[in-house]
């Protein structure tokens, strides 16, 4: 049997049932089916007699005789009773559905095998619709102590495809396909790294003989699905490094040394002067640099892109930022253009809302070269807008970007010179704010060098975070006070679920009102943000807040990128049990920005799932983060916090990047191991490693040139 050919092949499956699979659970061929993995076992390694059954013991399993059957009339129809015993006692099998049909086909004094859930009545226990077999059928099956249970749905099990019938359509697919299946691991490699072999791997996950062989069936499997994504990106990343070239940035010249010595406002902390190290060294190197660079709000990376921008300034080329939002665009272009404030170097600002006049100018002023850095959102990737001689491009946020958009990056620079074939990309720096766990790194952005910026610059002292329930409101309304009359700031957040706009805004004006009758005017002046605002008015009223002109600042999570108030000290986060744990995190950074000790308040109500609990407790407990993306991982899962563009990468089978990071780590080891030792994979033992790699480069969604 083809593995590859539809599931139709399998004994038992019919074409209705073929659609079936494919609606519900996407599996058309046979080797999808053989890689659809049982999610929980049912462990029936242990026969109990019915003298010894326990009142805690839910699912059991017996070998006993039916000695007799009855019908009982009840008020709405009847029920079947059949009498049960083995050599210890007796005890009754009950069934409401289907009467006629199970007392037609029982039989009485034959051995069965019979298992399911306990109900007891009266200290006596009886079993309702139990699994049943003779014994003579049990003995025939391919025999598994640990029986699969499969991923579901109502629709499969109302067409009569239950856990049984799944188990049998496995059963005839590994009878009818079982020499079909191949072995990427030579043997001396399976030896050394202490794995099954495929067959026996394979067989195990599906009908495990037992709870040692199922675990050494998972771990080869879960190592092989890790081991070939890691060597995927790994030999990305040496193609990125051997064949992709890169401009060569050698001069550290006068843009950069003017900047770094007369107008840098602070001296750089040692993890800047580290990473900044680390990208001179890539971009002088004529490779192409590809490289993530993450550190926690707050922590300086915008003032290391500026100084990789003023390199590849000083060695003639342009540079662009490209940010997901507006409100970040414009964030990133007043602050740079501030820091810049007395150079000659020129910065424009490209978004959706750009005038066409000035759009024009931009154009003109890029293709000249005259304009040295373009900071802006998708208006970029525009056809219309071409640079002379793009070098670095950076990238802010990176997976709210789709990967066929930073594809249209590379072509922005396209600089055919005589030594290189075709096209030389611009370096790309790609920031991010949201740390990433090492483990997810190494899996979506495996092909990406990594930078860490892990200090806060000096003087920035830690903001203090409390949860508090609704019913402490007061005393929160006392607190601000203070900190107003000390002259400070405040932001009141209000969550935004997409969903429900309308139940945002009125969350949203029902607690303006309750904090306008607590902070009357003229005392207090209120400034409020919300989406359903006109840009102008939304950016009238930061205006207020950021000038000082208003004291308390009331918004939805608009504000999660934007403003810079060093004055603000206060956040609360109403109804913070609505939050993710980033989102929360991203809204603390908002404060903290300035000399005095700042304050983050979680407000929720006394309802709180354990989730939510668990992501309040991590607030309050930790502000790294790394530990803060770790614990978000744990409960959020990969597909969720790479968002949609990524996910597919991570759409993993058996394993578990959270989970299984140790296996991930040997897995990665191995891959690097082996690409130093034979880069092309050309040696004998090394070719059906090969030939795998081949085909899921067909198929696989990762493998492509760009970051």
């Amino acid at each position: 049997m083809n593995l590859n050919q539809p599931v139709t092949y399998i004994k038992g499956v019919s074409v209705a049932r073929a659609e079936l699979l494919y609606t519900e659970l996407g599996i058309k061929t046979c080797n999808d089916l053989l890689y659809l993995f049982p999610f929980r076992y049912v462990d029936k390694t242990q026969f109990y007699t019915i003298k010894d059954l326990q009142q805690n013991t839910s699912e059991v399993q017996l070998v006993g005789r039916i000695t007799s059957i009855k019908t009982v009339k009840q008020k709405r129809g009847s029920r079947l009773v059949a009498t049960f015993s083995d050599n210890s006692g007796t005890m009754e099998l009950v069934w409401f559905k289907g009467a006629k049909w199970i007392k037609d086909n029982l039989k009485v004094n034959e051995p069965y095998v019979i298992y399911g859930k306990l109900n007891w009545y009266n200290n006596t226990p009886n079993m309702p619709h139990p699994e049943m077999e003779l014994v003579s059928e049990y003995k025939k099956k391919l025999q598994s102590a640990m029986q699969p249970v499969y991923p579901s749905t109502e629709k499969l099990t109302n067409k009569g495809i239950s856990h049984k019938i799944m188990r049998t359509m496995f059963q005839n697919l590994l009878q009818q396909g079982f020499e079909s299946i191949e072995e990427p691991f030579a043997t001396t490699f399976r030896n050394e790294h202490g794995l099954l072999n495929k067959k026996e791997a394979l067989l195990n996950i599906h009908f495990p003989k037992n709870q040692e062989l199922l675990a050494k069936a998972q771990y080869r499997l879960k190592f092989e699905e890790l081991f070939f994504i890691q060597l995927q990106l790994l030999l990305k990343k040496l193609i990125n490094k051997s064949k992709i070239k890169g401009f060569v940035f050698e001069h550290v010249g006068e843009y950069f040394n003017d900047f770094y010595n007369n107008h840098l406002p602070f001296d750089l902390t040692n993890a800047q002067k580290r990473v900044l190290k680390e990208i001179r060294k890539d971009v002088a190197s004529g490779a192409h640099m590809n490289r993530l660079l993450q550190g926690d709000v707050g922590s300086g990376k915008t003032i290391v892109g500026l100084l990789t921008m003023l390199l590849a300034i000083d060695n003639g080329y342009q540079a662009t930022i490209m940010a997901p939002t507006e409100i970040l665009a414009t964030q990133h272009y007043n602050g740079i253009s501030e820091l810049l404030e007395g150079t000659s170097i020129k910065v424009a600002l490209l978004t959706g809302s750009t005038k066409t006049k000035r759009r024009r100018e931009i154009h003109e002023a890029l293709e000249d070269g005259t304009l040295h850095i373009l900071i802006g959102t998708h208006a970029i990737l525009e056809d219309k807008v071409q640079f002379k001689q793009l070098g670095l491009a950076i990238i802010d946020e990176q997976h709210r970007f789709g990967v066929a958009q930073r594809s249209k990056l590379w072509k922005k620079s396209a600089l055919s010179s005589s030594d290189t074939e075709g096209v030389v990309p611009p370096h790309i720096l790609v920031m991010t704010a949201t740390p990433i766990p090492r483990t997810l790194a190494m899996s979506v952005y495996g092909d990406l060098d990594v930078s860490v910026i892990d200090e806060l610059p000096p003087g920035r002292k830690m903001v203090k975070t409390v949860h508090r329930y609704d019913s402490n409101r007061l005393g929160v309304f006392k607190f601000l006070k203070d900190e107003i009359e000390k002259g400070r700031q405040v932001y009141v957040v209000y969550p935004l679920i997409q969903e429900s706009e309308a139940m945002d805004y009125k969350d949203l004006m029902d607690g303006y009102e309750s904090i306008s009758r607590e902070f009357p005017l003229p005392k207090y002046q209120i400034s409020i943000v919300h989406g359903q605002m006109k840009p102008a008015d939304k950016d009238h009223e930061m205006e207020r807040f950021v000038k000082g002109e208003t004291q308390i600042m009331v918004a939805t999570t608009v504000i999660e990128v934007g403003v810079n108030v060093p004055n603000a000290s206060v956040m609360i986060i109403e109804s913070a049990e609505r939050f993710g744990l980033s989102q929360l995190h991203q809204l603390r950074g908002r404060v903290g920005r300035g000399a005095e000790q700042s304050y983050c308040i979680l407000l929720s109500s006394f309802k709180l799932s354990s989730d939510g609990k668990t992501r309040l407790k991590t607030m309050v407990d930790t502000s790294d983060g790394f530990k803060i993306a770790e614990v978000d991982l744990k409960l959020r899962g990969p597909g969720n916090i790479m968002g949609t563009q990524q996910s597919g990468v991570l759409n993993l089978k058996i394993a578990d990047v959270v989970k299984d990071s140790p296996i991930l780590y040997e897995a990665r080891q191995v891959a690097i191991h082996l690409l130093n030792e034979d880069p092309n994979l050309s040696k004998p033992e090394h070719q059906r490693i090969l030939k795998r790699l081949l085909i899921l480069q067909k198929t696989s969604g990762i493998w492509s040139k760009i970051s």
